[in-house]
């Protein structure tokens, strides 16, 4: 049995990760491609009162259920099928709703933290690091909070002075010395995306899945 490919896309809050993610994703559309954000797998916190839900780290390795991430990686590694959680933003907790996944040739993993834990990076073929210039990840952060989720200009630096660049500084940027590639700028890299997709298309040749 073919094992899949498992790329691991990580970087701090607004650097492009996710840009990164899609331009691979849709470069191997007509291929078996997933993926797996590790923003669904935020613990389920139903056990608490809703005000202690409201302090929740998000950026802190603790709050990730990397030991279900890890189990699901593995499963469908294995050619098994999984329920992928869905977290509640507005509960702050785990939705009853989950999404089922069958298995791929290809698995991209995308997250802040992703190569932070080290089962993770172990299961990982190819391991990449969006590296942008904090100033540019602050502005695409605040852009995105005020626009897409109505925040106030002070709640979102408020939470990036005391949270998010603290945790940035602590635990992602320090897993860039694990990174197999480090791509700067993100999605506007179009150079080394391009280095990626002629990476990953030797992987799967080498693996005969084209």
């Amino acid at each position: 049995m073919r094992k899949p490919v498992v790329i691991g896309v990580t970087g701090g809050s607004g650097s492009g990760k996710t840009s990164v993610t899609r331009s691979i994703y849709n470069r191997f559309k007509g291929h078996s491609i997933l993926m797996i954000e590790q923003d669904s797998y935020y613990k389920d916190q139903s056990h608490l009162p809703f005000e202690e839900r409201l302090k929740t780290n998000y950026d802190h390795p603790l709050a990730f259920d990397n030991d279900l991430l890890f189990e699901h990686i593995r499963l469908l590694q294995n050619n098994q099928s999984i329920e992928k959680p869905v977290y509640d933003y507005a509960l702050h907790t785990r939705s009853e709703e989950v999404i089922v996944v069958e298995p791929r040739d290809v698995i991209i993993l995308e997250g802040i933290l992703v190569l932070e834990d080290e089962r993770l990076r172990s299961i990982m073929d190819i391991k990449l690091f969006v590296d942008t210039d904090a100033d540019i990840r602050i502005i695409r952060r605040l852009s995105r909070d005020i626009k897409e989720r109505g925040r106030t200009l002070d709640s979102v630096i408020d939470q990036y002075v005391n949270v998010v660049r603290p945790m940035h500084n602590q635990f992602i940027e320090p897993t860039k010395r694990y990174a197999d590639i480090i791509i700067p700028e993100g999605g506007h890299n179009h150079v080394a995306i391009d280095l990626m997709v002629t990476k990953i298309q030797t992987i799967l040749e080498q693996k005969s899945f084209l």
